[in-house]
This record gives structure tokens, C-alpha cells and sequence, in this order.
């Protein structure tokens, strides 16, 4: 049968003893006194069934059997040494986020590069599935999250406040006159957010199943078809200024409705005093103080246009 391993205390001062040549150098290295560093030895010559040092009076001296292990876990040990400082290297030089799709496109990744100047030695990997990552058992450091703010075990900081409203391109702003117009035409985007903004716009029994819309998982996509002219989506004004700003995109009607989940930068509770962490937060809060984060969370403002 094949042995099984030693306890790791027992090897680790096997392997500082055999590396120093020395039970009392040893002990300083691995904060031990002398007795234990022995103490621990002799454990593992028990359990082994040989010698692996002879104690002299002055020096303890490898064995045969000591010296052919003595290498094997010296570089084991060194091997262990170097993975953890590359882990180690990687959390400090790399921030990991993840973000759905239509925000990292539209409002992260348009700015990300001047957070990457600002910090030149960090370097940033972002992904954009729309699977929910488990923050506190991955690899990523942060993500952009929509809901309440509330996830067991992460920190929450409001981001942005999920708006929707219809937009268009400017070809078809002729055909819109009242909100009812829009019933004319080809809708893009959730059903809900359709129903919630007519009700805003005075048209709660607005009939939406006579020219049902597209639904598109998405919500960037919608936006594309609408630029493209193919008809009115219902989506943020925030994560669509820019298009909104060049005139690509237009907002006809003023009404604005909000969704009852807003956006929120997470991370888990246990490493709020990460270095990169605090940085890219106090980064990305600034910058959404001057993108749409001048709005509160919800319970924090005037409820008057919330859905």
C-alpha cells in the first residue's frame, strides 16, 4: 500500500533542517523553539522507520536515507514557494471584473482605458456573460450587478439607476407625435418596461398585443435594431447618451420610467481592503457621479417616476 503522507508540520521542518543544515537555524526560520523543530523531526523518523539526521554534538548531520529525500522536498518546497507568490503577484497586478453585456459595452468599456491609465501596473480582464458569477467562489474580483444591492456576502455600491424609455432614430421621430403612435410601430425590448412606460405616459390599457413586440435577450441589441431605423426601443437614456448625444439616437417623449433594480458595483464583504479593489471603486464611483449616479438608490429620492 502506499504511504501516506507525514503530517505537513513534520516535512516542513524536515525540509528547513536538511536546507540549513541546522535544528536551532531552523527553529528561527519557522518561528519554532529547537525542542519542537526536534521534536517534529523525530516524528517523522518514527513514522518513516529510519533516521534522517545524525545528532552530533555541535551539528546534526544528514543520513543516507536523508540525503536522498533531503533534495526531492527542498524543491517541492520551492515549487509551492513560487505558486503561491505567482497567485499571489496575480491578485495584486490583475482585476478581474464582470459585467452583463449591454453596460460593460456601452458605459465600462468606453472608460476603462482611462482607468488603466491612471493605474499602469494593473492590468484588467473583464467579461461580459450574462450568467450570475458567484463573486465569493471565483476568480473575479468585482462585478456590476443588477438588483436591490442586497447579496449575501458582498458589498454593494450603487452604481447607476436602471432607466427605461422609448428611443429611436431620428428618422422616425416624424411618426411620433403622441405616445400612442408608438403602438404603430415596431417595438423592441422587455414587455414590462413597454407596459410600465405607457402606463407612465397616461396609457395604462394600451394594447400591446395588436403589434407585438421583440423581446431580444440583450438590451443592447434592441437599441442596434432601432438605430439601424427598424423601429422603437425601450431602453436606457444613461447607458445611451453617447448615441443620444450624436444624434443617432433620439428620446422622443420625456417620460422616463425606472426599473425596481438598479445598478450596483459588488465585491465580497471580506475584501473590501483591497488595494485594486478600493481603487477601481473610488474610480468608477466618480465616474458615475458624472454618467447618471447623481441619482439615489431607490428609497433614497423622490419615488414620483418609479415603477
Amino acid at each position: 500500500m502506499a504511504l501516506s503522507l507525514p503530517s505537513l508540520s513534520a516535512i516542513r521542518a524536515f525540509e528547513a533542517a536538511a536546507r540549513l543544515r541546522s535544528f536551532t537555524r531552523a527553529a528561527d526560520e519557522l518561528h519554532m523553539t529547537q525542542a519542537a523543530v526536534s521534536y517534529q523531526i523525530k516524528q517523522l523518523e518514527q513514522r518513516l522507520g529510519f533516521s534522517l539526521f545524525e545528532r552530533q554534538p555541535r551539528q546534526v548531520v544528514l543520513t543516507a536515507a536523508g540525503q536522498r529525500l533531503a533534495p526531492v522536498v527542498i524543491d517541492a518546497f520551492k515549487q509551492l514557494q513560487s505558486a503561491f507568490a505567482q497567485a499571489v503577484d496575480r491578485a495584486e497586478t490583475e482585476l478581474a471584473i464582470t459585467a452583463l453585456p449591454t453596460i460593460a459595452a456601452t458605459w465600462l468599456v468606453p472608460r476603462l482605458g482611462a482607468f488603466q491609465l491612471a493605474h499602469p501596473k494593473l492590468a484588467v480582464r473583464l467579461d461580459t456573460g450574462v450568467p450570475l458569477v458567484d463573486l465569493a467562489n471565483s476568480d473575479f474580483d468585482v462585478g456590476i450587478r443588477i438588483g436591490a444591492g442586497q447579496w449575501p456576502g458582498l458589498h454593494a455600491d450603487f452604481l447607476l439607476p436602471n432607466l427605461f424609455t422609448p428611443l429611436c432614430s431620428p428618422a422616425l421621430r416624424i411618426q411620433l407625435r403622441t405616445p400612442r403612435d408608438l403602438l404603430g410601430l415596431p417595438r423592441f425590448g422587455r414587455e414590462r418596461w413597454w407596459r410600465a412606460w405607457f402606463a407612465l405616459a397616461g396609457l395604462p390599457d394600451a394594447d400591446l398585443g395588436a403589434r407585438p413586440g421583440v423581446e431580444l435577450d440583450i438590451e443592447q441589441h434592441a437599441v442596434t435594431a432601432a438605430i439601424a431605423g427598424h423601429g422603437v426601443a425601450i431602453s436606457s437614456p444613461v447607458l445611451f447618451a453617447p448615441d443620444l448625444a450624436a444624434g443617432r439616437l433620439l428620446q422622443p417623449f420625456d417620460t422616463v420610467g425606472r426599473d425596481d433594480r438598479d445598478y450596483w458595483l459588488a465585491y465580497p464583504a471580506a475584501r473590501q481592503g483591497s488595494a485594486k479593489i478600493r481603487a477601481f471603486r473610488e474610480w468608477l464611483l466618480e465616474q458615475a457621479a458624472v454618467g447618471g449616479g447623481e441619482i439615489q438608490p431607490r428609497g433614497k429620492r423622490d419615488g414620483a417616476r418609479a415603477i
